[in-house]
């Protein structure tokens, strides 16, 4: 019989016996590649070798390590557990037949065995194993495919956030680097945020690569908003604000639209929608779309708020100046309670330093210098 990779199988015959070795060659050898081993310990030395048999021939009583001792540490080995032991013995008690199946023997034949019942039990065997190698790569190979195309996915659902959130960044050039910076601040508020107990078990590792990844999105909406609004150099009339607030519904809208062609309200895009749509909102209540307060407004926007101010403070715009680091954590200090989350807040104070190195490394000036 040949296994799967087209060669004879090699059957390992076990046994202290010269005579019981010299019956089971005898008929075997015409079929399969014979190994011989005359105890146990030469045994498992054969198995663990370059070629290993495909079958072993297993007799129970033997001079030092007995058939059983062989069998648990076949089975114990991951390099041999999948080899079939079929136990020859002139044993005939029950007992003795299950405590071997126990052992993960798959098969049990009594001495003098039977040409044939031994050909056939071996055919059945091999085929058993045959099958569960077959199955054994099937696995692995749809494991492996699966990984990949996980892996394609999720570069696809990075490039989507990247380009999209480059569309905004379009229309109001001088943020430059302000998506790029933005997902770094997420990415470490959240893991800082992730120690207060309120947050206990709230942010998974996973949660908080998506949050990354969702963060060029947050002003997404600006794409709706007119280029006089947009890009005033100075501060905007209450009319102006009015409609520069609605990116946030047009921003919503824009990625609701993107997930109703995956069907589902609920994709990698669930987090992008939260953040675009409230994370102007304020703690007490007074910032918009909805006005919404505390917890009611979502963690995504309570976490995007604070990199989303940072980074408007820190960064110069034509109707503004730069405000320095230190300016802008005084300004988010007092913002704690009334403007943000507290304890939001108070994990940004504690990390503040990390954002300003984050500033510096993907600064405009350092961009545009390239």
């Amino acid at each position: 019989m040949e296994t799967e990779f087209g060669k004879k199988a090699t059957v390992l015959i076990v046994d202290d016996s010269p005579d019981s070795i010299a019956l089971l060659s005898s008929f075997l050898r015409s079929n399969y590649r014979v190994k011989v081993a005359l105890t146990g310990e030469k045994a498992l030395e054969i198995t663990e070798g370059e070629d290993p048999p495909d079958l072993i021939l297993l007799d129970i009583v033997m001079p030092g390590m007995d058939g059983y001792e062989v069998c648990r540490r076949l089975k114990k080995n991951p390099l041999t557990s999948e080899i079939p032991v079929i136990f020859l013995t002139a044993r005939s008690d029950v007992m003795d037949e299950a405590k071997g199946l126990e052992l993960g023997a798959e098969d049990y034949i009594t001495k003098p065995p039977s040409p044939p019942i031994v050909m056939a039990r071996i055919r059945t065997h091999l085929r058993l194993k045959n099958v569960r190698d077959f199955l054994k790569d099937k696995n692995e190979y749809l494991e492996a495919e699966i990984g990949r195309r996980t892996s394609e996915i999720a570069v696809i659902q990075d490039v989507t956030m990247i380009a999209m959130g480059s569309l905004a960044e379009t229309r109001d050039n001088e943020t430059g680097n302000h998506i790029r910076r933005t997902q770094n601040y997420i990415k470490i508020l959240a893991e800082k945020v992730r120690e207060f107990p309120r947050f206990s078990g709230i942010l998974p590792d996973s949660t908080i690569v998506s949050l990354r990844k969702s963060a060029p999105l947050h002003d997404i909406g600006k794409v709706g908003i007119p280029d006089h609004i947009l890009q005033k150099p100075e501060k905007l009339d209450p009319l102006e604000f009015e409609i520069m607030k609605k990116h946030t519904t047009i921003g919503r809208d824009a990625i609701l639209a993107a997930e109703r062609t995956f069907g589902s309200p609920t994709s990698f895009l669930s987090l992008a929608r939260e953040i675009a749509w409230s994370h102007h909102e304020k703690w007490d209540g007074s910032g918009y779309p909805q006005g919404l307060s505390g917890d009611a407004i979502p963690l995504p926007g309570r976490l995007m708020a604070i990199p989303d101010v940072y980074d408007a403070l820190i960064s110069e715009r034509v109707y503004k100046r730069a405000f320095s680091h230190e300016e802008t954590v005084e300004l988010v200090k007092k913002g704690a309670g009334t403007q943000f989350d507290p304890d939001i807040a108070s994990a940004f104070l504690q990390i503040a330093g990390q954002f300003r190195e984050i500033s510096l490394t993907h600064s405009d000036r350092a961009r545009n210098d390239k």
